[in-house]
């Protein structure tokens, strides 16, 4: 391929010599030259584990529709984007520039083979007129101008297309890598439920740095859509007038978990557990408990095990009673009533009980989620072992790269 649209390498697999696969193409990194198509330096690719590292176009030998193969070996260490180096997707879409003396907006841009090492930004895709009533047009660099100027607002819709079908914690390590302007400007182009989605995913201090930059109504809402555990952890991060100042302006319902958990020491089973357990009454039968369990926002932690508890079935609940395990449920007969395949060996812990008692309970007993009760025996929530390991992680383990 001698033209590519930058938007369509977004998330393309990277194959080594060998043909296996190394990572994925999450960005473009050009050199501008003033009037000159910027030179392509290379690509970011990110690796597993969270780990962005530089591949230079000279060890590319292909870039097909499906995969990007590349000849030598890639340098492992983190890339660091230079002061002279710009980001195609992170920094160029959206832009407003200017095309024949009318301002337009970037929708994609072009990487073209100059010679058989050299790669340059040879195109633009861009938009005159809003949204729905306006002309895409295909011009060449030369044909635009404005990639230089420090804009407000730039927007973010374009780039979150490249990126549609990137998964929460993966947007949220782009999210990470952008200027403090860029990632503020994606986060408002998110929706609450996916801007939630990718903030439970990101570093304390990014957290922060996001929510700060949204009014303080917008900032409730996305509250309301992450889960309370997660919730709360947020709030703790900012000063106290502040976060009771956002809790007020939630929905009551969905505050009152929240506030809750904030009563609770942080490194306790109460400050790291769920409240959005799978919880049902045990006059509920196995298909019902399985039909929960399916459905698609339940973490695999979550949905290991139903907890069955006298009503109400919201927490606190009425008197607990025990778990049902999912492996039990897929060999029991859909009309079973969930009374009837309750494990009474797994024992609900208190929510005093510090993380590394947490800890040594799950890894005792070979579990993936511990019920957590209060003096009363009634169901406060769910510690996961995702939850213990948040906790037991370094406090920067989301921003470590090697």
């Amino acid at each position: 391929m001698d033209r590519i649209f930058v938007a369509r390498l977004a998330g393309l697999a990277v194959f080594d010599p060998a043909g296996d696969q190394i990572g994925r193409i999450r960005d473009v990194v050009v050199a501008m030259r003033g009037p000159l198509p910027p030179r392509v330096h290379g690509f970011v690719v990110e690796i597993q584990p969270r780990r962005r590292v530089f591949l230079p176009t000279t060890r590319v030998t292909s870039v097909e529709p499906r995969a990007v193969v590349f000849t030598g070996k890639i340098n492992m260490r983190r890339f660091e984007q230079r002061d002279s180096e710009t980001l195609v997707i992170g920094e160029m879409l959206d832009l407003k520039v200017r095309h024949q003396g009318e301002e337009v907006t970037v929708l994609d841009l072009a990487i073209e083979r100059a010679r058989p090492a050299e790669w340059v930004l040879s195109k633009v895709a861009v938009r005159r007129g809003t949204k729905r009533r306006g002309e895409t047009l295909i011009v060449g660099w030369n044909e635009v101008t404005g990639f230089d100027v420090v804009q407000k607002d730039q927007g973010a819709a374009n780039l979150l297309a490249a990126f549609d079908a990137m998964r929460s914690a993966d947007l949220a390590n782009v999210l990470h890598e952008l200027p403090r302007k860029r990632m503020a400007e994606v986060a408002a182009a998110l929706d609450d439920d996916r801007l939630a989605d990718v903030l439970e995913e990101l570093p304390e201090r990014d957290q922060v740095a996001v929510l700060s930059q949204l009014n303080a109504e917008r900032a409730a809402d996305v509250l309301e859509a992450m889960s309370p555990d997660d919730a709360a952890d947020l709030l703790q991060e900012l000063p106290a007038d502040e976060a009771e100042a956002l809790l007020g302006l939630m929905i009551p319902e969905e505050a009152a978990p929240v506030r809750r958990l904030l009563t609770y020491d942080e490194d306790t089973a109460g400050g790291m557990m769920t409240t959005e357990a799978v919880i049902l009454p045990p006059n509920a039968t196995v298909a019902e408990a399985l039909a929960h369990i399916r459905q698609q926002e339940q973490t695999p932690a979550v949905a290991a095990q139903v907890y069955v508890a006298r009503p109400p079935t919201e927490t606190p609940t009425g008197r607990f009673l025990g778990v049902a395990h999912f492996q039990r449920l897929l060999r029991e007969p859909p009309s079973t009533m969930l009374a009837g395949v309750i494990d009474n060996t797994v024992d609900p812990i208190r929510p005093d009980l510090p993380l590394p008692g947490v800890a040594s309970y799950l890894a005792t007993y070979n579990l993936v989620a511990t019920p957590v009760v209060d003096e009363h025996g009634r169901l406060l929530g769910a510690v996961t072992v995702d939850d213990v390991l948040d906790h037991m992680l370094p406090d920067d383990w989301r921003e470590r790269h090697d």
